[in-house]
């Protein structure tokens, strides 16, 4: 037994000695191997690098030139968004419903390096169906001297604040009573628009100014046969006050032809501030957005009606997810010297994503004094597929 204990110490002495002189050779094996693989990436990233390099190289010399965009970049982004409401009113016989509101598709797409292209068709709810539309459709340019830029189509017009913005991205579950009564839907027109960036170095300042033919769904604006275009300006002025806040001042005017084939006037005011601490804004916001409206529909010669309306909410940022809106908002009809209303309302809205939001919230609305007034609940549930862009801050 102890013969066979010291052949086992001999062979594994001599194993051990074999393994240390060996071991040497095959890391120096390995360390080289090692080395050349590394190398050997090594180039490759450069050879990598280089033809991007020369990639991009070629596109800037192509972009210059004024060549066509790659098959790839004339693909539009594509997105659709469905409004789905459900509504529940003490006024009529009926009440209660549930609707689709509508469903907005959005194809989007860089022209060439000099233009972009929008275009907006929606499916309207009305009566339990679906009309489809073109909403919005136009080009607009990317490269104009002297900070211009030309917008050419059919589009909201340059009106204040929520004129420009479509109604799912609201934060209220319903319009303004004042809105409605001076613009409808909304005031979209076709024709063209060219805006200015003025260089203002205390503050952003922005003038855009319209000449379109007059639109065709409006209380106070129409189409007409003769040669005066409608018009219409806004002046946006924006103050960053500190690291958490912001203010705007906006002044809107608009000018053309009516249905009685006189004239129509209509001027706005509108003030947003926004505060969002830097080191909470995921959790904590605030915005008070608030607009003035004054109109001068002209019935005949020397006979006019001047009306006035506003509306002003204030929006809470609870927690990273709810939102709490409260809105006041008082209207005189631009066509009615003995109609008015006001209605109050809240907004309720739980943001899953920033493709999906759920708002519901009571609503008061009546003559002066809130007399007749009507009491409805309004549940709303807004989702987006595909790429959409973020809209106007």
């Amino acid at each position: 037994m102890q013969k066979y204990q010291s052949v086992i110490r001999v062979l594994l002495l001599s194993l051990f000695f074999l393994t240390s002189y060996l071991s040497p050779a095959f890391a120096q094996q390995d360390s080289t191997t090692t080395d050349s693989i590394s190398v050997e990436s090594i180039r490759q990233q450069m050879q990598d690098t280089e033809n991007e390099q020369d990639q991009s190289n070629q596109s800037t010399q192509n972009q210059t030139r004024g060549a066509q965009p790659t098959a790839s970049s004339r693909n539009p982004e594509i997105s659709a968004i469905g409004d789905f409401r459900a509504l529940y009113t003490d006024a009529g016989d009926r009440n209660w419903d549930a609707y689709m509101q509508g469903v907005e598709l959005n194809l989007s797409s860089a022209i060439d390096p000099y233009a972009t292209a929008e275009f907006y068709p929606v499916f309207e709810g009305e009566g339990g169906e679906l009309n489809a539309k073109i909403e919005e459709v136009y080009l607009q340019t990317l490269s104009l001297p002297f900070n211009l830029q030309l917008k050419a189509g059919k589009f909201r017009q340059p009106f204040g604040r929520i004129n420009t913005v479509h109604r799912h991205a609201l934060p209220v579950v319903d319009v303004p009573v004042a809105f409605e009564s001076f613009f409808g839907e909304a005031l979209i027109d076709q024709g063209a628009s060219l805006s200015w960036l003025i260089p203002n170095p205390k503050f952003y300042q922005e003038l855009i100014v319209g000449v379109t033919r007059g639109a065709d769904e409006s209380p106070l604006f129409a189409y007409s046969d003769n040669n005066q275009p409608q018009m219409v300006a806004h002046l946006k002025n924006f103050w960053d006050l500190n690291d958490n806040s912001t203010l705007e001042l906006g002044f809107s005017a608009a000018y053309g032809d009516n249905e009685t084939g006189y004239k129509s006037q209509l001027g706005g005011v509108d003030i947003t501030y926004k505060w969002s601490p830097i080191r909470y804004n995921t959790y904590k916001s605030f915005e008070w957005q608030t607009e003035f409206y004054f109109s001068q529909y002209e019935e005949a010669p020397s006979q006019d009606i001047n009306s006035w309306g506003m509306y002003s909410w204030m929006q809470y940022q609870l927690s990273r997810r709810w939102y709490v809106t409260g809105m006041y908002s008082y209207s005189e009809s631009p066509i009615d010297r003995n109609f008015e209303e006001q209605a109050v309302s809240a907004t309720f809205g739980w943001y899953a994503t920033e493709f999906q939001k759920f708002e519901f919230g009571p609503k008061l609305s009546g003559g002066p004094s809130f007399s007749d007034s009507a009491f409805s609940g309004l549940f709303r549930w807004v989702y987006v597929i595909g790429s959409h862009g973020a809209h106007q801050y």
